[in-house]
């Protein structure tokens, strides 16, 4: 029998890209413990698009 765990899998995209109107998007797959981090995500991330580091947020 497969164990539970508390690591789940998140989606990570970039806010500056979101509000630019660019087309496309920059998104990082990523895992989070979730006992320990109940809230959303947020780290700054290389965007490809856009070619500077920027605030990405987890969505749901």
């Amino acid at each position: 029998m497969a164990k539970k765990g508390n690591r789940v899998q998140v989606i990570l995209e970039c806010t500056e890209h979101k509000e630019s109107g660019m087309p496309g998007t920059s998104r990082y797959i990523t895992t989070k413990n979730r006992k320990n981090t109940t809230e959303r995500l947020e780290l700054k991330k290389f965007n490809p698009i856009l070619k500077k580091v920027t605030v990405h947020k987890e969505i749901k």
